[in-house]
């Protein structure tokens, strides 16, 4: 198969591309299924979760279907219109796992300066969000309004602006399609519910003014959310 290896600090963007270009060639029929990511992975020369990261990209672009426990299948594209943009969602969005590690740098540090410098109202918002968390999701409903208030609340006990609209991008790319793909494909009410304890820990380091042991929290947070998103397809919830 002619697939050309790749550098490993190219990521979704690059393999979707060329994926896109040997299913176009007919490299990969109509109704074919995609080798598996270990497969492409290991042929690309990059990391798995970035093959998946393509995937589900050329996915919402309408090229392939997941079928969960099954595969990835060639899509017929005979009778869409219009035609994709030239680059596709692959383009235009920043890949979901690398928002993840962005985070885990940058709010990191929001953690541990909040801990250091924040206030009791800011403390008490933290408190606020985590409390709508449990409540939302013993509704058992998604508790993404809540995360992203708690999130928030950390990062406004910087008082730092910049830092503020930085949280508040990383928020906004979750409304990307590919992310919101992955979202539907990885995250279940009881992943939410081992995350809210992940919170609780954040929290609970602030709280105490651990600069140290709320970035290390936070970290955890941050890689166990990798993780999740890094699972087996089989742990997915049927599409």
């Amino acid at each position: 198969m002619p697939i050309q290896t790749l550098e490993p600090q190219r990521l979704y963007r690059q393999i979707a591309e060329q994926l896109r270009e040997l299913i176009g060639k007919g490299e990969f029929a109509v109704g074919a299924r995609i080798p598996a990511e270990r497969d492409l992975a290991r042929q690309l020369g990059v990391s798995r979760p970035s093959v998946r990261e393509a995937l589900i990209a050329l996915e919402v672009e309408g090229w392939v279907e997941v079928r969960t426990g099954s595969g990835v299948y060639v899509l017929d594209r005979s009778q869409r219109t219009p035609p994709p943009p030239a680059n596709g969602a692959a383009g235009i969005e920043w890949g979901p796992l690398e928002i993840i590690r962005a985070r885990r740098m940058v709010e990191g540090e929001t953690a541990a300066t909040a801990a250091q410098y924040g206030k009791r109202k800011d403390v008490d918002a933290m408190r606020r969000a985590i409390r709508m968390m449990r409540e939302l999701a013993a509704r058992n409903e998604v508790p993404h309004e809540g995360d992203r208030a708690f999130h928030l609340a950390i990062v406004n006990a910087c008082d730092n602006v910049v830092l503020t609209e930085t949280v508040q991008g990383f928020w906004e790319s979750r409304h990307g399609p590919i992310f919101a793909r992955m979202i539907d494909y990885f995250e279940t009410m009881e992943s939410w519910q081992v995350a809210i304890g992940e919170h609780e820990l954040i929290l609970e380091a602030i709280a105490s003014r651990d600069p140290a042991a709320a970035r290390s929290a936070m970290h955890e947070h941050m890689d166990k959310f990798h993780q999740r998103f890094s699972a087996s397809w089989r742990r997915t919830k049927a599409s």
